[in-house]
């Protein structure tokens, strides 16, 4: 089970689907994959869901496929013969979470209280979804909750989108959160598949939160820099001369000799370097390990990858 924690993890976005028709599952799912989600939780609200996860497994059998909204045996045993890797319940009960645990087949319950943890705990589950998220208190309810079960991890569903998303994902008890606003009925139901691998793309820009954090530019020798920094002064006031490099302004770092990249190297803050790392390593990059630095927690801090763009280093910083 620790391995599908850290495969969805490694994803950070879950689409939440309702299909009404299972000929809708193999548009629906390349739309999401062309988007960057290789991941779905096609739920019980329907009669087509069954029919859909078992076309989805077929069709793309690289994509990471759950059934949601399992709410008895009956319905998880349905799922799991459609070939359902995973299994996601919007309540808690001790039976049906028995039941996945012996099929060997990874469950989130939900929960939103202390006793609900407890009962799951009890189980030996440490991954849960929190549902419905925001109106059960959101971040500020997850974090009062971290408090006394620090073991646990969340999935929270319910109210996310684009503009909260990543303020979840930046919490290091977060393993993921799931959301539908990229897969809306009506779009699916107008098969409007180019809109869904559109939102889909901004919903993963969403996930890792890229910014601009600073730019280094190499200089050949500490007179060299100090040269550079004068000029930067008549833009910056004042500059901040550290033991390697000086700063102008936060921005703009200039360093003493040269240092990773062939013109200098360009930092971006990312809601969770771990997760980016994984996302782009699908594209072609991948991490230094001499650069990696990680906090107390085993958390990912920073990372140079391993190739340039236009002459410039490029590393990977976790937001804050």
């Amino acid at each position: 089970m620790k391995d599908m924690h850290e495969r969805i993890r490694s994803i950070g976005l879950v689409p939440v689907i309702k299909i009404d028709k299972s000929e809708q599952a193999a548009p629906l799912a390349k739309a999401l994959i062309d988007g960057g989600l290789p991941v779905a939780e096609i739920t019980f609200r329907t009669s087509a869901g069954q029919e859909g996860i078992r076309i989805v497994r077929n069709t793309y059998p690289d994509m990471l496929v759950g059934a949601g909204t399992i709410t008895s045996i009956e319905s998880a045993k349905r799922a799991i013969s459609a070939g359902a890797q995973f299994i996601v319940s919007p309540g808690y009960s001790k039976d049906l979470v028995e039941y996945c645990l012996e099929q060997d087949i990874p469950v989130y319950p939900g929960v939103s209280n202390p006793s609900q943890i407890q009962q799951a705990m009890e189980q030996g589950l440490d991954v849960l979804k929190f549902f419905p998220a925001e109106a059960s208190g959101g971040l500020a309810m997850l974090d009062a909750l971290s408090g006394p079960f620090p073991s646990i991890r969340f999935m929270p569903t319910g109210g996310i989108n684009t503009e909260n998303i990543g303020s979840y994902l930046r919490k290091p008890y977060i393993v993921a959160c799931g959301g539908s606003w990229m897969v809306k009925s009506e779009l699916i139901n107008q098969e409007k598949w180019n809109e869904i691998t559109t939102l889909t793309k901004q919903a993963v820009s969403a996930v890792h939160g890229f910014t601009f954090a600073h730019i280094g530019l190499n200089e050949a020798s500490v007179d060299d820099c100090m040269a550079a920094s004068s000029d930067f002064s008549c833009l910056f006031q004042p500059i901040t001369d550290g033991n390697s490099s000086c700063f102008a302004s936060e921005y703009i770092e200039i360093l003493k000799k040269p240092g990773r990249g062939t013109k200098g190297h360009i930092g971006f803050k990312t809601n969770d370097v771990d997760r980016a790392i994984a996302y782009l390593s699908s594209r072609g990059f991948k991490a230094v390990p001499e650069t990696m630095k990680r906090d107390t927690k085993g958390f990912l801090t920073l990372a140079y990858l391993d190739k340039e763009i236009g002459g410039f280093a490029i590393h990977l910083i976790r937001s804050k």
